[in-house]
């Protein structure tokens, strides 16, 4: 369920975006793009990269004219190691998660994005993994790579749909992030984005501004499941995501009736 905000001054949100926000963006991409590939060149922890790419996050979250809430934050301080899933509404969402999140981790990624100026070069620099969902063995490879920064103390970062919403509701899951977690027995926990659909949705190029949430759910322990219980786990964050996004969206709900 998702509450659709009234948008009361679409031409003036289209005009924006033509003439100052993507002008914008694309300078503080090409900017924070170049220092990170700078960085790249002496460091290999990934670390200042990590923070550069928050900084980039940040820029583009402010740019897009939204704020981002955080809700469940004692939930991304609870384990040192997991695996986040989260539903993938739009571009945006990966900014709204870099600049939310306080530590530092990969993602698994569409390796399309790889292929993006600055932003393609920053992934492959700085050790995020590439997934090829059309092709099973690829995938499989980038799935042992997964594994192997988990067992190495990185947190992973997973949209577990594969692919942006293209109406806005949550897609069926595929069963990488539960797979990851249960192979390297570390916790997989659900996050929930509301807002970012509405902001940038996928067959627009526009911003609409609005709250954005970014909702971390209680963690799902994995020690002791083994890999047949891929599609069980899948449901479960699956439903845990869902539940999150109902309720955010009633309490949207509930706001809009008595404003």
């Amino acid at each position: 369920m998702r509450v659709r905000r009234p948008n009361p001054v679409p031409r003036f949100y289209r005009w924006r975006t033509n003439l100052v926000q993507t002008p914008a963006l694309s300078i503080v991409t090409g900017f924070w793009g170049s220092l990170a590939l700078f960085v790249s060149l002496f460091e290999k922890s990934g670390r200042i990269q990590h923070r550069i790419a928050q900084k980039w996050a940040r820029w583009c979250v402010w740019l897009s004219g939204s704020r981002v809430t955080i809700r469940g934050a004692e939930n991304l301080h609870k384990y040192p190691v997991a695996v986040y899933a989260s539903n993938h509404t739009s571009y945006m969402d990966t900014p709204v998660v870099f600049s939310s999140l306080p530590f530092q981790f990969r993602i698994l990624a569409k390796k399309e994005l790889w292929k993006i100026a600055f932003i393609g070069w920053y992934l492959e620099r700085s050790g995020q993994i590439p997934i090829d969902v059309g092709n099973a063995h690829a995938a499989l490879g980038s799935l042992g790579a997964g594994v192997k920064a988990l067992r190495a103390g990185m947190p992973l970062f997973v949209f577990p749909e594969g692919a942006r919403t293209p109406d806005g509701q949550l897609q069926a899951f595929l069963s990488g992030a539960a797979f990851l977690s249960i192979r390297a027995q570390v916790p997989l926990i659900p996050v929930a984005l509301s807002g970012v659909y509405d902001l940038l949705p996928i067959h627009t190029h526009h911003f609409y501004p609005g709250d954005l949430i970014l909702n971390v759910g209680e963690p799902i322990e994995t020690k002791g499941m083994t890999v047949r219980q891929t599609d069980e786990l899948t449901a479960r964050v699956r439903a845990a995501i869902e539940a999150m996004l109902e309720a955010g969206a009633r309490v949207e709900a509930e706001s809009l009736a008595v404003s």
